[in-house]
């Protein structure tokens, strides 16, 4: 039967093409990149009208869309011929290409559509429909779920990491297997395999949420698995985040005690049978060779334990235990909003070091996070011990003292008798350096493989310039990011710890924007938001919360800096991907926190009544008349009540919240105006006379007009006298941006290219492969910072990638017009640079901006997506020395507007690629 879906896949796929080349004259017009929901064809989702985006591709310049059609059916068939259409707009006029809503019939649980879309141009030229694409709903309803939560019926110490579980149940397919779709979660982690083959490719599923609020399932095709006859549905759990150690305070069960499996098997055979094969008290258990599996701690496998053939049918289990029922969660069941955690690439190793202690370590060349798959051959019971770490000391030894309490090993006793393949199942480590102990035979690199472990979000922009260094920097910032964001946006993936920390992921978010898609990867966190949300608005230090969650008290929450993640993050989806639904979804979480600072406040608005970490890891000394650049806590309290008011405010706006906007407005206007009066003298001088401060002030416009330039000039002033940042994680995001801003680039160049401690190029002359926690992680006499907190993957000073893609290379957004429909394109040679790139992969497309420096002359390439347009500044420039195309801007009809703002020239202009050339000052 599969083979008949093939060949009707393909004859409609050949139909379609006939269509296309022999429909239209205009196949230079097409639509391509469907998404549903920031996903390609997902399946199992549970979004009753879900939002479709497309982008449109082009062969000449200045093209808009200014209508569109889509059209649904229930096959592909259908949707091809355009009959038994579930739903068609008919000829929408429009030029809205992103976040369009399905208005069709809600659809049924199970089911799955096919779309596709053709759009007319300005120029009213017709595409061809779009190739079909589809989204398949999974379980919409709770009474849809017919399996029960079961249990393994095993003894064990739930107070310690305890061996996986082992449950399988065999069951017949009286049929020919037309479709079959596994429905799965569980209460701790979890791997499925159907007659010996792995389900599906993610892994550490279901994934980490706020599991006393909410637990998502997965949804799997696996026709392909089962046959005719009988067939074996395997699964092993572990105790990943749900009850394995987790926090830096030694807790584990935090969410629960027991592990336990729902999945649900549904069959539909060639003869219009429907079976379903459910969790349930049919099913046996038992414990194997994952003897120990802890995110923090690693694990242990011994393979003389492995019960060959448990996968498949045929196998004995009569000497396994049986199951036991348990109750269900309060917790929702639901489809997951954000991307699948996998193995996205693989990595070799490049030396082997022989330590000064003896340590045979394996170098990968790169800070990563993931784990190590490797093939060894020796005699049965010896057992291979690896241990992960980032950095060696300074005498080139393994060092793990940074770590804490988190292991990070793996055992694995081998079962001998031939080559064995081994790689973990329900952990992860961050590491650059592995020690072998214990390896029979000669240790080969050829045997080691980094098997790098993230969210699947696909990258959407590069950086690049003329500064090698800047080069490694935009590098360590990706890598770090792709390392912290594991389902979770975590602080670290190494030590103890590896949190969902509101503040750094907040400082971080429109970097992480430019890097990588993260509309949905945020989509899915932000859920925890609103299930960890404290009971008087707080937000808490960590998404999920574990501080908390697990004795039900309120705290750990409420700092300024952290808890505007509930703000600043929907603000920052809104801006890149014109995302107005999470503005709808988080607005009374929003809401919750803003009113919390406004009631902690009091009549004074003047919010100093809770705890914050402050400018967390600011530069500090040890001289006695200069301990460090020490931020007015209170100053930072007032800055960010501010800050999400305002955002809050301008939400109410775009969601047509009059009265709401009208109030914070209000809120902010005294807010401002208190901090102008507690921490501003006359004459532009702040109570704390930090960086930090300084830029903070001007970044959230907390100043009077005609104080600006003042207190912009105390910046430069404080920077000129240090020649470097004292910035921690709350000033660092926005320090070149408030110098630049304001006319100060040399400074802000000067920041970015200094090499010395502190900068953002010191950890590089170190050898670092991703960004730090300290600016001074590894000092430079080669000794370390405190072992206590000291992470070597940590994302948070990397926030400086967002000032090079919107001012080095000039990419910017137009908030009026969010998700890049019109883009500013602005560079800023400086900094002794002789070209920058920057590329984006927006909603509609890709955006570049380049830009090359001769001696006087500007050369800037750009490239904007078809359905948006751009206004092109140009540094320096007279709009007649301009040069579009190698012709003056009015010879070029794609020019939209010319006009010259002060010393620089702008340009206006639709869709396409142009090369500008200009004289600059």
């Amino acid at each position: 039967m599969k083979s008949v879906e093939l060949a009707s896949s393909v004859f409609w796929g050949v139909i379609l093409v006939l269509l296309t080349t022999f429909g239209s004259s205009y196949a230079a017009l097409r639509v391509d990149h469907l998404k549903c929901e920031y996903k390609t064809n997902p399946v199992g989702i549970d979004v009753d009208h879900p939002r479709l985006s497309w982008q449109i591709q082009a062969d000449r310049k200045a093209v808009t869309q200014s209508a569109y059609e889509i059209r649904v059916a229930a096959t592909q068939k259908d949707v091809i011929v355009g009959k038994n259409l579930m739903w068609n707009t008919g000829r929408v006029k429009s030029n809205q290409s992103i976040q369009v809503v399905y208005e069709g019939p809600a659809l049924e649980s199970r089911r799955r559509v096919y779309w596709q879309v053709r759009i007319w141009d300005n120029k009213n030229i017709k595409s061809e429909w779009s190739e079909p694409a589809y989204w398949e709903a999974g379980l919409l309803k709770k009474n849809d779920w017919k399996a029960d939560w079961i249990s393994a019926d095993v003894q064990e110490d739930v107070n310690v990491s305890s061996p996986a579980h082992m449950l399988r149940k065999t069951f017949t397919v009286k049929g020919q297997v037309e479709n079959a779709r596994l429905y799965i979660t569980s209460l701790g982690l979890y791997q499925a395999e159907i007659n010996g083959k792995t389900v599906g490719d993610e892994v550490l599923t279901p994934g980490w949420t706020a599991y006393q609020d909410h637990v998502q399932y997965q949804t799997y095709d696996v026709s392909f698995l089962l046959k005719t006859g009988a067939n074996t549905l395997a699964v092993t759990l572990g105790d990943g985040w749900y009850r394995g150690f987790i926090g830096f305070q030694g807790q584990r069960n935090v969410y629960g005690e027991k592990l336990a499996l729902l999945c649900q098997l549904e069959v539909t055979t060639a003869d219009g049978r429907r079976e379903m094969i459910l969790s349930d008290t049919g099913w046996r258990a038992a414990t194997g060779p994952i003897l120990l599996s802890d995110i923090y701690d690693g694990e242990t496998y011994d393979a003389r334990l492995e019960k060959t053939g448990w996968n498949q049918a045929g196998y004995d289990d009569s000497s396994w235990s049986g199951v036991v029922v348990t109750a269900s969660p309060s917790a929702k069941i639901m489809a997951p909003a954000g991307p699948p955690v996998r193995r996205i690439e693989e990595i070799r190793p490049i030396k082997i070091i022989n330590t000064p202690r003896g340590e045979r370590v394996i170098d990968m060349g790169q800070n990563m996070v993931g784990w190590v798959r490797f093939r060894v051959q020796g005699a049965k019971g010896t057992t291979v011990v690896l241990r992960h770490a980032e950095v060696l000391d300074k005498e080139g030894n393994f060092y793990t003292e940074n770590l804490r309490a988190a292991k990070q090993i793996v055992h694995y006793t081998l079962k001998g008798g031939g080559i064995e393949t081994f790689e973990p199942h329900f952990t992860f480590q961050g590491f650059r350096y592995v020690a072998v102990e214990g390896w029979p035979g000669t240790l080969s690199l050829d045997a080691f493989t980094g098997v790098v472990v993230h969210s699947e979000i696909a990258p959407s922009g590069t950086f690049e310039c003329s500064n090698d260094l800047i080069n490694q920097l935009q590098h360590n910032i990706r890598w770090g990011q792709k390392g912290n964001f594991v389902d979770v946006p975590t602080d670290c993936p190494q030590r103890d710890e590896r949190l969902g920390w509101t503040g750094d992921a907040q400082v971080f978010a429109r970097t992480a924007c430019f890097n990588h898609d993260v509309a949905a990867f945020y989509t899915k966190w932000m859920k925890d938001f609103v299930a960890d949300q404290q009971k008087e608005g707080q937000i808490p230090f960590v998404i999920p919360d574990v501080l908390s969650v697990r004795s039900g008290r309120q705290g750990n929450s409420g700092s300024a800096g952290w808890a505007d993640a509930a703000v600043i993050i929907p603000w920052t989806m809104y801006l890149n991907y014109g995302d107005v639904q999470i503005l709808k979804d988080q607005y009374d979480c929003m809401k919750g926190w803003v009113d919390y600072m406004a009631a902690r406040a009091g009549e004074s608005v003047f919010w100093n009544t809770d705890f914050t970490f402050g400018d967390w890891l600011a530069f500090a000394t040890t001289r006695s008349d200069y301990p460090g650049a020490t931020t007015d806590k209170d100053l930072l309290c007032q800055a960010y009540f501010a800050r999400s008011t305002d955002l809050l405010q301008r939400m109410a706006v775009i969601l047509g919240k009059t009265e709401d906007a009208e109030h914070y407005a209000q809120l902010l206007a005294r807010i401002k105006q208190v901090f102008q009066q507690e921490f501003l003298t006359a004459n532009g001088r702040l109570s704390s006379n930090t960086q930090t401060a300084y830029a903070l002030a001007l970044a959230f416009d907390l100043l009077p007009a005609d104080l600006r330039p003042n207190a912009a000039e105390r910046l430069a002033q404080d920077v000129n006298q240090f020649k470097h940042l004292t910035t921690g994680f709350l000033g660092t995001p926005v320090l070149c941006f408030a110098l630049s801003e304001n006319g100060y680039y040399d400074e802000a160049f000067m920041l970015l290219n200094r090499q010395q401690y502190p900068s953002w190029l010191y950890p590089i002359t170190k050898g670092a492969t991703t960004i730090w926690e300290r600016w001074d992680g590894l000092k430079p006499d080669g000794s370390f910072q405190d072992a206590g907190m000291n992470s070597f993957n940590h994302y948070a000073y990397g926030a400086i990638g967002e000032w090079l893609y919107r001012v080095v290379a000039g990419i910017e957004i137009d908030e009026k017009n969010p998700a890049y429909k019109h883009t500013f394109i602005q560079p800023h040679p400086g900094g002794g640079l002789t070209y920058a790139k920057a590329e984006y992969q927006s909603m509609y497309g890709n955006i570049m901006s380049a830009w090359e420096l001769n001696h006087s002359t500007l050369k800037v390439t750009v490239e904007i997506p078809v359905n948006t347009s751009a206004t092109i500044k140009l540094p320096g420039a007279k709009i007649e020395t301009v040069t579009v195309d190698g012709k003056p801007p009015a010879k070029v009809k794609e020019i939209i507007s010319t006009a010259q703002d002060q010393a620089d020239a702008v340009i206006r202009v639709g869709s396409g690629k142009y090369e500008f050339k200009c004289s600059i000052d």
